[in-house]
């Protein structure tokens, strides 16, 4: 088997973009399913996506709603981090707490150093 490599995926596309929201979630989960680490890090307007309830709301086609999506890839071993910048950001609009339990909050210079690391790098 090959050495296992770091794939990055940030997410800075919102509820109101749902046909974006999906890819990061089902090739990290495919990224796992062939042996290598994957982290999904939630930026900007992307954090929305982790707040408590939100996910709930988007279904496309016949996928199954974009929370249950996020749980498998959670449950798979994808390490779930929103940006602590953009809680600031949004001025107490979306607060930690609102987030799902599944999220880790993290600052830049953890995404800085996830990006130095990671051997590929994909936004959404």
């Amino acid at each position: 088997m090959a050495e296992s490599k770091t794939i990055l995926y940030v997410q800075t596309s919102g509820t109101d973009t749902p046909e974006r929201l999906y890819s990061p979630l089902i090739l990290a989960q495919t990224a796992k399913a062939m042996g290598q680490e994957a982290t999904v890090y939630f930026l900007g307007l992307g954090l929305k996506n982790l707040v408590k309830g939100e996910a709930e709301k988007v279904k496309i086609g016949d996928f199954p709603t974009l929370a249950e999506v996020i749980k498998q890839t959670a449950s798979q071993g994808v390490q779930l981090m929103a940006c602590q910048q953009s809680l600031q950001l949004f001025g107490g609009e979306i607060e930690s707490g609102d987030l799902i339990d599944e999220a880790t909050v993290a600052g830049a210079a953890t995404l800085n150093d996830l990006a130095l690391d990671a051997d590929a790098i994909l936004t959404f």
